[in-house]
């Protein structure tokens, strides 16, 4: 009877954080990993095992960072804006890296999936990578699956 008459309000929620780097990564790579509407464990899994082995994280920091780019992907910007962050901070050699990265999330599952491969086509192009390492990072990728 006291909810009803007396709502609980809801706590204001943190403010985000701006988008660097690691978090414009971990966002991009959640993005690839949500564009078919399905966001698996496996997905999380391997988005962990990246953010940790990139940035040398213990597995719960990693698992942090993820649950704050989760968080990041939902509110901030489009890809675009995410890409020029990377691109302004990561050199070439070291976007071609991510894209290899990214796939192995939207493969994660097991499955292919025309929405995740639209959205890593969008991101790879929008991280300034050639038509040709595009190409070769999606060959490599569908080659180990």
């Amino acid at each position: 009877m006291f909810e009803r008459l007396f709502p609980r309000r809801k706590k204001s929620p943190e403010p985000l954080p701006q988008p660097d780097a690691q978090l414009a990564l971990g966002a991009l790579l959640v993005r690839v990993a949500m564009a078919d509407r399905n966001y698996k464990a496996s997905e999380v899994g391997q988005i962990d095992r990246i953010l940790s082995a990139t940035f040398r994280l213990k597995p719960l920091e990693a698992a942090k960072l993820r649950a704050t780019c989760e968080a990041l992907e939902r509110h901030a910007p489009g890809t675009p804006e995410f890409a020029q962050i990377l691109r302004d901070e990561v050199d070439y050699a070291d976007r071609k890296s991510l894209a290899d990265a990214m796939w192995s999330v939207a493969l994660a599952d097991g499955a292919r999936d025309e929405d995740e491969e639209v959205q890593l086509m969008a991101i790879e192009t929008a991280l300034g990578l050639t038509d040709a390492d595009i190409a070769a990072a999606r060959e490599a990728a569908l080659r180990e699956n």
